[in-house]
């Protein structure tokens, strides 16, 4: 996508524009559990309802012994009216307009902070820092960003 905007030139001379940006981008799924710090990331190519049926349907395959209650905030792709959730699923919408009410918002800053103002050569260097990143996370990390209290006190006090 070029970045367009206005340019002084004479009167009749269309400016010339020299450079075409060119955007890729990858999507990175997760889950956290903020007690004890346990995550499941998987890559996909789009953010869209399709690809988020199949993180769940392969996180319950990984787990299938287990039930899982996930938080989700409301985007669209999250609440696709024929989405299909495994049976050991179940998923909990926050509140409008509260990312900080889930756990997984705080991973993602804390993720992002150290890729501010860098620039890649391509896809592939980003996917092995990312990879470098989640493989340096370890469970006390990932609990400690995301374990707030009031989160923590929320679980113990709904038995979960």
């Amino acid at each position: 996508m070029t970045i367009t905007g206005r340019k002084i030139t004479l009167a009749g001379v269309k400016p010339l524009g020299f450079e075409q940006r060119k955007y890729d981008y990858l999507w990175l799924y997760g889950l956290v559990e903020p007690l004890t710090g346990e995550s499941f990331f998987l890559e996909f190519s789009h953010l869209d309802g399709i690809c988020f049926e199949k993180y769940l349907e392969v996180f319950s395959e990984a787990f299938p012994d287990d039930l899982h209650i996930i938080q989700l905030d409301n985007g669209g792709f999250h609440r696709r009216l024929d989405l299909e959730i495994p049976q050991n699923i179940i998923l909990l919408f926050q509140p409008p307009y509260c990312p900080e009410l889930n756990p997984i918002e705080r991973l993602w800053q804390h993720l992002k902070r150290p890729l501010r103002w860098r620039n890649f050569d391509d896809l592939e260097e980003l996917r092995e820092k990312l990879r470098e990143m989640l493989n340096s996370l370890t469970t006390e990390v990932i609990a400690s960003v995301t374990g707030w209290q009031f989160i923590l006190e929320a679980l113990s006090v709904a038995g979960i």
